[in-house]
Protein backbone atom coordinates (compact mmCIF):
# COMPACT_ATOMS: atom_id res chain seq x y z
CA UNK A 1 0.00 0.00 0.00
CA UNK A 2 1.62 3.40 -0.93
CA UNK A 3 0.58 6.05 1.35
CA UNK A 4 0.58 9.86 0.25
CA UNK A 5 2.02 12.98 1.67
CA UNK A 6 -1.91 13.94 1.63
CA UNK A 7 -3.64 10.99 3.81
CA UNK A 8 -0.08 11.05 6.13
CA UNK A 9 -0.81 14.69 6.64
CA UNK A 10 -4.51 14.56 6.91
CA UNK A 11 -3.83 11.45 9.48
CA UNK A 12 -1.67 13.36 11.86
CA UNK A 13 -4.07 16.45 11.63
CA UNK A 14 -6.68 15.02 12.35
CA UNK A 15 -4.64 12.70 15.54
CA UNK A 16 -3.29 16.45 16.64
CA UNK A 17 -7.06 17.65 16.74
CA UNK A 18 -7.82 14.93 19.04
CA UNK A 19 -5.53 15.01 21.37
CA UNK A 20 -6.29 19.02 21.68
CA UNK A 21 -9.54 17.96 22.43
CA UNK A 22 -12.57 20.48 22.03
CA UNK A 23 -11.22 23.87 21.83
CA UNK A 24 -10.61 24.90 17.57
CA UNK A 25 -6.89 24.71 16.92
CA UNK A 26 -5.47 27.42 14.39
CA UNK A 27 -4.01 26.21 10.92
CA UNK A 28 -0.40 27.29 11.74
CA UNK A 29 -0.63 25.61 14.85
CA UNK A 30 -1.48 22.15 13.32
CA UNK A 31 1.13 22.61 10.74
CA UNK A 32 3.70 23.49 13.07
CA UNK A 33 2.92 20.44 15.40
CA UNK A 34 3.90 17.90 12.39
CA UNK A 35 5.71 20.02 10.41
CA UNK A 36 3.49 19.81 7.86
CA UNK A 37 4.02 22.70 4.78
CA UNK A 38 0.87 24.98 5.70
CA UNK A 39 -0.03 25.56 2.15
CA UNK A 40 -0.72 21.74 1.67
CA UNK A 41 -2.26 21.63 4.70
CA UNK A 42 -5.17 24.02 3.85
CA UNK A 43 -5.74 22.40 1.23
CA UNK A 44 -6.05 18.79 3.52
CA UNK A 45 -7.97 20.58 6.24
CA UNK A 46 -10.64 21.97 3.56
CA UNK A 47 -10.83 18.35 2.30
CA UNK A 48 -11.83 16.82 5.57
CA UNK A 49 -14.01 19.70 5.86
CA UNK A 50 -16.12 19.00 3.10
CA UNK A 51 -15.64 15.10 4.03
CA UNK A 52 -17.52 15.82 7.08
CA UNK A 53 -14.46 15.14 9.40
CA UNK A 54 -13.73 18.24 10.71
CA UNK A 55 -15.28 21.93 11.15
CA UNK A 56 -14.19 25.57 10.81
CA UNK A 57 -15.04 28.49 12.06
CA UNK A 58 -13.54 31.86 10.75
CA UNK A 59 -11.99 34.82 13.19
CA UNK A 60 -9.48 35.35 15.88
CA UNK A 61 -11.28 32.70 17.92
CA UNK A 62 -11.58 29.96 15.16
CA UNK A 63 -9.82 27.20 13.83
CA UNK A 64 -10.34 23.30 13.59
CA UNK A 65 -11.77 20.96 15.72
CA UNK A 66 -13.08 17.00 15.14
CA UNK A 67 -16.55 17.06 13.64
CA UNK A 68 -17.01 13.82 15.22
CA UNK A 69 -15.99 11.90 18.58
CA UNK A 70 -12.22 11.04 17.89
CA UNK A 71 -13.01 7.06 18.66
CA UNK A 72 -16.00 7.29 15.76
CA UNK A 73 -13.06 8.57 13.28
CA UNK A 74 -11.19 5.28 11.56
CA UNK A 75 -8.11 5.60 9.46
CA UNK A 76 -10.07 4.53 7.11
CA UNK A 77 -12.42 7.66 6.92
CA UNK A 78 -9.41 9.57 6.44
CA UNK A 79 -7.69 7.90 3.33
CA UNK A 80 -11.15 8.07 2.01
CA UNK A 81 -11.86 11.10 2.40
CA UNK A 82 -8.43 12.62 1.13
CA UNK A 83 -7.79 9.75 -1.22
CA UNK A 84 -10.68 7.68 -2.07
CA UNK A 85 -11.58 4.06 -1.74
CA UNK A 86 -8.98 2.05 0.24
CA UNK A 87 -7.81 0.04 -2.34
CA UNK A 88 -8.71 0.31 -6.44
CA UNK A 89 -6.90 -1.74 -9.60
CA UNK A 90 -6.58 1.08 -12.37
CA UNK A 91 -8.75 3.23 -10.50
CA UNK A 92 -11.98 0.55 -10.43
CA UNK A 93 -13.37 -1.18 -7.34
CA UNK A 94 -11.52 -4.91 -6.78
CA UNK A 95 -14.71 -6.48 -7.55
CA UNK A 96 -15.46 -4.81 -10.74
CA UNK A 97 -12.25 -6.23 -12.66
CA UNK A 98 -12.42 -9.19 -14.93
CA UNK A 99 -9.08 -11.28 -15.60
CA UNK A 100 -9.26 -14.49 -18.13
CA UNK A 101 -6.51 -16.72 -18.75
CA UNK A 102 -3.68 -17.43 -16.35
CA UNK A 103 -4.84 -14.20 -14.43
CA UNK A 104 -8.47 -15.34 -13.77
CA UNK A 105 -8.03 -15.86 -9.72
CA UNK A 106 -6.12 -12.40 -9.55
CA UNK A 107 -9.19 -10.41 -8.83
CA UNK A 108 -10.01 -12.16 -5.52
CA UNK A 109 -6.12 -11.23 -4.76
CA UNK A 110 -7.22 -7.76 -4.64
CA UNK A 111 -10.26 -8.42 -3.06
CA UNK A 112 -8.39 -10.48 -0.02
CA UNK A 113 -5.96 -7.35 -0.13
CA UNK A 114 -8.91 -4.86 0.45
CA UNK A 115 -10.05 -7.17 3.06
CA UNK A 116 -7.28 -7.05 4.89
CA UNK A 117 -6.69 -3.16 4.80
CA UNK A 118 -10.42 -3.10 6.16
CA UNK A 119 -9.77 -5.24 8.83
CA UNK A 120 -6.58 -2.71 9.97
CA UNK A 121 -7.33 0.42 9.17
CA UNK A 122 -11.36 0.37 9.54
CA UNK A 123 -10.88 -0.71 13.64
CA UNK A 124 -8.18 1.76 14.59
CA UNK A 125 -9.36 5.29 15.66
CA UNK A 126 -7.68 8.28 16.15
CA UNK A 127 -8.54 7.23 19.53
CA UNK A 128 -6.61 4.21 19.73
CA UNK A 129 -3.57 5.99 18.20
CA UNK A 130 -3.66 9.18 20.34
CA UNK A 131 -4.09 7.06 23.97
CA UNK A 132 -1.54 4.46 22.41
CA UNK A 133 -3.84 1.82 22.99
CA UNK A 134 -4.26 0.20 19.49
CA UNK A 135 -6.14 -2.96 19.33
CA UNK A 136 -5.01 -6.00 20.56
CA UNK A 137 -4.70 -7.34 16.63
CA UNK A 138 -2.51 -4.27 15.87
CA UNK A 139 -0.16 -5.51 18.34
CA UNK A 140 0.05 -9.04 17.18
CA UNK A 141 0.66 -8.10 13.94
CA UNK A 142 3.69 -6.28 14.61
CA UNK A 143 4.93 -8.48 16.78
CA UNK A 144 5.76 -10.78 13.80
CA UNK A 145 9.64 -10.06 13.27
CA UNK A 146 8.73 -10.20 9.60
CA UNK A 147 6.71 -7.18 9.64
CA UNK A 148 9.70 -4.95 10.52
CA UNK A 149 12.11 -5.97 7.77
CA UNK A 150 11.93 -4.84 4.46
CA UNK A 151 11.43 -7.10 1.38
CA UNK A 152 13.24 -6.06 -1.80
CA UNK A 153 12.87 -7.31 -5.39
CA UNK A 154 15.98 -9.50 -6.25
CA UNK A 155 17.18 -8.95 -9.22
CA UNK A 156 16.92 -11.81 -12.21
CA UNK A 157 20.56 -13.13 -13.15
CA UNK A 158 19.06 -13.61 -16.69
CA UNK A 159 20.94 -17.07 -16.72
CA UNK A 160 24.34 -14.86 -17.11
CA UNK A 161 27.64 -17.59 -15.65
CA UNK A 162 28.82 -14.72 -12.76
CA UNK A 163 31.72 -17.40 -11.87
CA UNK A 164 33.87 -15.88 -14.51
Amino acid sequence: MHITARVDYAVRTLLELAAAGEGPAKAESLARAQAIPHKFLEAVLADLRRGGLVRSRRGPEGGYWLARPADEISIADIIRTVEGPLASVRGERPEDVAYSGAAEKLRDVWIAVRVNLRAVLEEVSLADVVSGDLPDFVGELIADPGAWSRRTVRPASYGLDHSS
